[in-house]
């Protein structure tokens, strides 16, 4: 999925990358991360056009080992949009407008508190609406899920674990702000692993290099094998034959631009050899062309039998914190 706050290429009505702004007059947003409240007139939720936007919106996230819909998702009617509920942090205003010649969409942000996205879907008839729905479900998706992002990633870069971000900047030269509960390290040869590991549930950011050699280190085949002589040398289970492996059949890879630079999204599960651990991992690779190496950031989840969208999107969102090494030139 090439999220809409990094890329290069935008489609119309898309939004830029969120700045940090904070207004002392503006009311703080209410409701959870990846809660989006649609407001629709009974006809319109039930009918054509609202069954297409619910559609959209529970769309499973990929790569995840039980189906989880992409937003927890909520209806008001219009007349329910009030002082209360319209400070909502992700809103989706959907109605016909007779007055208008052909369905459109608009986004904006802050209207009634921060941070918000208020997205608004009219157009003249709900056959029509339901339609420019569907054909532009990849657009809406990613525009609030970039939203999001932008939002965790934004609260990391003030609120991070210190002591991995020094430790990140020594081995590697990066700048990375991963979530503060993520406390226990362990360093090896080229590699950084950093999580808050619990008996029941673990969330887990790691940091590895190897040398850029060719665009081949991009190919997917060769990313998971990089990936399982990383982890097999410095993740072990709790059994001597036991290590961390990807598991091959799920591993789907895209292709980023993150504030112009090149990234890899690896997504899929990883696995413990002679062991029934497993979970979903995230991961982006990019070239760091000041030191001619691969950097790999990963976020991986283990919590079984427990909801895994919140944990995977809350280490993903620290990914986008990366920042590279410097050149001279830029340092000066």
């Amino acid at each position: 999925m090439v999220l809409t706050t990094m890329v290069g290429c935008r489609q119309n009505g898309d939004l830029p990358r969120r700045k940090i702004h904070r207004s002392f007059m503006t009311p703080t947003s209410s409701g959870n991360p990846y809660e989006v409240m649609v407001v629709a007139d009974d006809t319109t939720w039930e009918g054509y056009a609202g069954r297409a936007l619910r559609r959209v919106l529970n769309r499973e996230i990929p790569m995840l080992p039980q189906p989880e819909s992409m937003f927890h998702v909520s209806h008001i009617k219009p007349q329910h949009l009030d002082r209360i509920t319209n400070i909502f942090r992700n809103i989706i205003i959907l109605k016909t407008n007779p007055y208008t010649t052909q369905p459109k969409i608009s986004y904006e942000r802050d209207v009634h508190a921060e941070p918000q996205l208020v997205v608004t879907i009219q157009g003249p008839t709900v056959e029509g609406l339901s339609a420019y729905i569907t054909e532009h479900t990849r657009s809406i998706t990613q525009n609030i899920s970039a939203e999001e992002i932008n939002r965790n990633a934004m609260l990391l870069e003030s609120d991070y674990n210190v002591n991995f971000f020094r430790k990140a900047r020594e081995m590697f030269g990066i700048e990375l702000c991963i979530p503060q509960d993520l406390l226990k390290m362990k360093a090896g040869e080229d590699f950084l692993w950093a999580s808050n590991d619990g008996y029941a549930t673990s969330q887990n950011i790691c940091v590895y290099s190897y040398p850029y050699v060719s665009e081949k280190v991009f190919k997917t085949k060769t990313y998971v094998a990089l990936r399982d002589t990383f982890m097999k040398r410095n993740i072990p289970g709790d059994k001597p034959t036991s290590y961390m492996t990807t598991n091959h059949d799920f591993v789907r890879c895209s292709t980023l631009s993150i504030q112009g630079r090149h990234v890899m999204e690896a997504r899929g599960l990883w696995e413990m050899t002679d062991d029934m651990m497993g979970g979903p991992f995230v991961s982006h690779s990019t070239v760091d062309t000041v030191n001619n190496r691969v950097i790999v950031v990963e976020g991986f989840v283990y919590a079984p039998d427990k909801m895994k969208r919140t944990m995977i999107r809350r280490l993903e969102a620290a990914l986008y914190t990366l920042k590279l090494p410097a050149s001279e030139s830029r340092q000066q």
